[in-house]
């Protein structure tokens, strides 16, 4: 007996172990999914140009596919710490677990994709290491499946139902919010405050990256393959040559931020150098470029050149797009050349709008959100839209706090105490019914 209560204790506890683990994985991982929409929608993107897919699905079904596997994920996340409908969602994330278990093994036999984007921006794994977590994942969701009653649970299963509505309208709602104005935690290196120029730098002692030259050369009709350390004589003849990189080195946060003319003038160092403010407007590519708000965007550029502010609009659109773009809105700034992904990367909006000061990011603005006239009336250096918008990650964690821990910790805190109340009435009464059985049991001794 005592054998068998030490191993039921043992299988109780790695279950609730297994659960954690499980819970604030997915939690997290979601989370930082579900607020940045566009960037996991470029992700499943990567994935179908890698399987010869692109061009195959519409936008707005990888778009509404990267909204609703955040979503699950992240639900799955609060129902397993929460032992939401256990038998149920251990099941689930058991498959989900397979599922994924068996990309990131393809992941790391075809390597297509250099980073599966399974913390969004947050934390960058290879391959290698994405599948090691996820065997780590799939054997804490084999336990949870295999004992899922073990789970504690911490709300009543007739209250469930409102963290399971809860949940699911919260990360549903952020996702749109985020897609509607910008990702709530911008983890990009094109954040708020971030200085292009210094994030461009190469540290002195960096790491180089290392390459090795091999070269295959012929002599008496026999072919090998010799290294510069093992060079031959020159009575062998040279066939071919191949150079491969060993190791990457050093790779500077920004390394591919560039701004050409249509002509192919370059304007990088002009524009970062640049002490005054500089617009930027961004659109990877116009032709899918939302054009709602081109009227808010041309009384920007009005603003911008009555007190002489550069403003560009940076796209690697073809010359035929950016035309049409211009036919279709009237717009007269100018264009440039930029990298489709430095552009994507950048800024979650199509199109969407920078300030620049000196390198310095310090405005970032949806093409939902852009500045109104209002806030166009006097230089930028006596407006608040050109001074570094506040971005304080404790105040935006103290919002999701506010807005859905808060809630489900007073509905777990007021679940229980109901709890605890039932099984004290529950006590009273089984004690009142013993008392009464007691009374009449000598009652009836003391009649015979």
């Amino acid at each position: 007996m005592a054998l068998s209560g030490l191993v039921n204790k043992v299988k109780t506890i790695l279950t609730n172990v297994c659960r954690l683990v499980l819970a604030i994985t997915f939690i997290f991982s979601g989370y930082v999914k579900a607020i940045d929409p566009l960037g996991t929608q470029y992700k499943i993107q990567d994935y179908l140009e890698a399987l010869s897919c692109q061009g195959m699905v519409p936008d707005w079904i990888t778009l509404a596919s990267s909204v609703g596997l955040s979503a699950i994920e992240f639900s799955l996340g609060v129902f397993i710490l929460l032992a939401i409908r256990r038998r149920l969602v251990s099941k689930i994330t058991l498959t989900f677990m397979v599922a994924m278990t068996i990309v990131t093994l393809w992941l790391v036999i075809a390597n297509p994709i250099s980073d599966c984007g399974c913390f969004g921006d947050a934390i960058h794994l290879s391959n290698m290491e994405t599948l090691v977590k996820n065997i780590v994942l799939l054997g804490c969701a084999i336990i949870i499946a295999l004992w899922p009653l073990r789970m504690w649970r911490f709300i009543s299963k007739t209250n469930q139902w409102i963290v399971f509505n809860y949940t699911i309208l919260f990360i549903i709602a952020s996702s749109l919010y985020c897609l509607y104005k910008l990702p709530f935690f911008d983890f990009r290196p094109y954040h708020i405050g971030a200085n292009i120029p210094k994030g461009m730098e190469i540290p002195e002692n960096a790491e180089q990256p290392k390459f090795e030259t091999t070269f295959l050369l012929k002599k008496n009709g026999e072919t090998k393959e010799f290294t510069l350390d093992n060079y031959p004589d020159s009575t062998w003849e040279f066939v071919d040559s191949k150079t491969t990189q060993l190791t990457e080195g050093y790779v500077p946060p920004i390394h591919d931020f560039s701004i050409q003319t249509l002509e192919g003038e370059d304007l990088t160092e002009e524009i970062l150098a640049d002490s005054s403010y500089t617009f930027l407007l961004i659109s990877p590519h116009l032709e899918n470029a939302s054009d709602l708000n081109f009227g808010n965007i041309d009384r920007i550029y009005e603003y911008a050149q009555t007190y002489d502010y550069p403003f560009y609009c940076l796209t690697a659109s073809t010359k035929e797009n950016i035309q049409h773009w211009q036919d279709l809105t009237g717009a007269e700034y100018p264009f440039c050349r930029t990298d489709e992904t430095t552009l994507k990367t950048i800024i979650r909006s199509n199109p969407g709008l920078i300030l620049l000061k000196k390198g310095i990011i310090i405005r970032k603005w949806s093409h939902h959100d852009l500045p109104q006239e209002a806030e166009l009336q006097k230089p930028l250096h006596l407006s608040k839209i050109g001074t570094i918008e506040e971005n304080s990650i404790p105040k935006r964690m103290m919002i999701i706090f506010l807005w859905f821990v808060l809630p489900l910790l007073l509905l777990t805190v007021a679940d229980r105490l109901w709890a605890w109340s039932r099984w004290l009435r529950f006590k009273q009464k089984k004690k009142e019914l013993t008392q009464e059985k007691t009374e009449d049991s000598i009652s009836t001794l003391n009649n015979d």
